[in-house]
């Protein structure tokens, strides 16, 4: 009744990468603002929220819908609520890095932060499926629904806490599959507790939202432009290394000049 692989491996796989990239994008970014200062940390820390909030996490459940069906219905989506899940997947990633960036990475702020961040990415993926419509109503099994938010928690406090620590590109490469194996994870727990009553007779067509081609459109054009948008600023801008660097000289830098102000000595 339910295929969740309605186009074959082509959407778990696809999304599965987007996922990864979007993470090692958002990595890159926490890893300049731990080295930054003021509004640069800052505006980094934002640009990360986007790139795993929107691409490694929102992107991938869209990608990942998109080879969900339901035998003998037409699928439509509520365009305002998919919008709604995506703004919701940054603002819910960006609390949890700058929990982190206030708090610190020990135990409490990695539990508060990882409790509200995983908790938004569960209401996102479930306001992502409410926006779905297929003409029958969907029900779900609550012990799967505890369990999808479970492992939703656990994957965002394992998140920030590599947001924290990664440094290497080997640690990077790791902690991009990690985060992109539990953000896949989650989706696909989430879509295994979706139950829809038999359809008999005609095709149910959902009167309210609009077809997986006219949302599609749209929406890839606003991610792609998105993405190169965010690769450009990540390739342009200093590494983590040359901006840690910088500081350590403005830091050196200062440190002469007030020796230089000092009275000589008598």
């Amino acid at each position: 009744m339910i295929d969740h692989f309605a186009l074959g491996w082509v959407t778990p796989i696809l999304s599965f990468l987007l996922s990864c990239a979007g993470c090692a994008v958002g990595l890159t970014c926490t890893a300049r603002a731990r080295t930054s200062h003021g509004l640069a940390s800052t505006a980094w820390l934002t640009l990360g929220a986007v790139a795993i909030g929107g691409t490694g996490i929102w992107v991938m459940h869209f990608v990942a819908m998109l080879g969900f069906h339901v035998r003998g219905t037409e699928t439509r989506y509520d365009v305002l609520l998919t919008i709604a899940s995506g703004l919701l997947a940054v603002i819910v990633v960006g609390l949890g890095l700058f929990i982190i960036r206030a708090a610190g990475s020990g135990p409490l702020a990695l539990l508060a932060g990882g409790t509200v961040t995983g908790l938004g990415v569960a209401v996102m993926h479930y306001l992502g499926m409410r926006a779905v419509h297929v003409g029958v109503e969907i029900t779900y099994v609550p012990v799967t629904v505890i369990l999808s938010v479970a492992i939703a928690v656990v994957a965002a406090t394992a998140g920030l806490w590599l947001s924290a620590k990664v440094q290497t590109l080997g640690a990077g490469i790791a902690a991009t599959l990690i985060m992109g194996i539990a953000v896949s994870g989650m989706h696909y727990t989430g879509m295994a507790a979706m139950r829809v009553e038999a359809v008999r007779g005609a095709i149910a067509t959902p009167d309210v939202g609009v077809s997986v081609a006219a949302l599609l459109g749209p929406l890839i054009i606003g991610i792609t432009v998105s993405t190169i948008l965010l690769l450009l600023v990540v390739g342009l801008a200093p590494s983590a290394e040359e901006i840690e660097a910088r500081e350590k000289f403005k830091g050196w830098q200062g440190r002469q000049e007030e020796l230089q102000r000092q009275p000589p000595p008598r």
